[in-house]
Formats: structure tokens, C-alpha cells, sequence
């Protein structure tokens, strides 16, 4: 779905990209290269979106590990920057499957 600016509106569950400053330049290591230092390092992160958000909001993610971030929404359904093409939804959650599957099956000791 797309907002009345024509970006895309996430909706919880919808696979998304977030971004957050880990570091601010004045916390980077002294080692860096002065163009280096002067710049933040942005985290940027894909999961699954908690919330209905639009980009540039403040928005939460799943990744597909099961780990929560936090940031501004960047982009839903972000392409693979490999050009392999946008997400297919309905894959995403294979993965996650698989491994529930697997973990079903073990056996102590085994």
C-alpha cells in the first residue's frame, strides 16, 4: 500500500528496513581516517514490522533470528541491493519454519 507522498505504508508483519546511529562521531575510534570519524556509524537492520509505520517513522522490527530492533523505517520490502529482485512474502518465513521443524525433531543426546 502506498501513503498519499506514494511511499509504501508498512503494516505490522510486513518486512521492512530500519536504520539507528550506533555510534555518533565523537564516540568512534580514534584510529579511523578523519573522514571516516566524522561520520556516524548507521546500523541498518531488516525484520518483520511490530507496528503499521510510514518511512521516516520511528519503527521496530523482528528479524528473522527473533531479534527486536528499533529505528526510523527506511523502506518496505526492500529490494536485495544484489539485484536479485524485491522479497517474495510468502518465502520469508521459510526459514523460521525450517528451523522450528528442525528444533521439533531432536533428540536429547542424539
Amino acid at each position: 500500500m502506498t501513503g498519499e507522498g506514494g511511499e509504501a505504508v508498512g503494516r505490522a508483519g510486513d518486512w521492512a528496513e530500519v536504520r539507528f546511529v550506533l555510534l555518533e562521531p565523537g564516540r568512534r575510534a580514534p584510529s579511523l581516517p578523519d573522514d571516516t570519524a566524522r561520520a556516524p556509524l548507521e546500523v541498518r537492520v531488516r525484520g518483520y514490522l511490530e507496528r503499521d509505520a510510514r518511512p521516516g517513522e520511528e519503527a521496530a522490527v523482528t528479524t528473522v533470528l527473533g531479534r527486536r530492533v528499533a529505528g526510523t523505517l527506511v523502506e518496505v520490502l526492500p529490494p536485495a541491493r544484489h539485484s536479485f529482485g524485491r522479497p517474495v512474502p510468502e518465502l520469508l518465513p521459510i526459514g523460521g519454519e525450517l528451523r522450528e521443524r528442525l528444533r521439533a525433531t531432536e533428540r536429547p543426546g542424539a
